[in-house]
């Protein structure tokens, strides 16, 4: 399976938030900076989780991106469809609706996975790093 570059950089932009500073906004030129890319692309990715309620900006000197309240509880999953949406990753183009064998193996993997990644949020991967750390 494979997400998009936006997915990623979405994800990995919601974990450095997590363990910068949740509540001190971030700079969308740091943000960039951090993963390499232009700030006018990440700013489309930005404009997503937020309008997705993940984060939110705030303007002016000291403006930039921080977590919304209640932040520990978004999981991957939820970063991932606000980028990607929640369309299914498998759609059987034959015409034999639902019983078809194929599509029911494809869809409960699929199942599985965002199981999965519903379970893992970015506050446990923050607790993990600051152990190594």
């Amino acid at each position: 399976m494979k997400y998009s570059k936006a997915t990623n950089y979405a994800l990995h932009t919601m974990l450095f938030l997590a363990a910068a500073t949740p509540n001190k906004p971030v700079g969308v030129q740091q943000l960039a900076e951090q993963q390499e890319l232009s700030p006018t692309y990440l700013s489309k990715i930005l404009t997503k989780l937020v309008k997705a309620g993940m984060i939110e900006s705030a303007s002016g000197a000291n403006g930039g991106y921080r977590l919304k309240r209640n932040w520990e509880t978004i999981s991957f999953l939820d970063i991932i469809h606000a980028i990607e949406g929640t369309a299914s990753l498998f759609d059987c183009s034959l015409d034999h609706g639902t019983e078809c064998m194929i599509m029911q193996v494809v869809l409960s993997a699929e199942e599985k996975m965002e199981e999965h990644l519903r379970n893992q949020t970015m506050s446990e991967l923050v607790k993990k790093m600051k152990i190594v750390l």
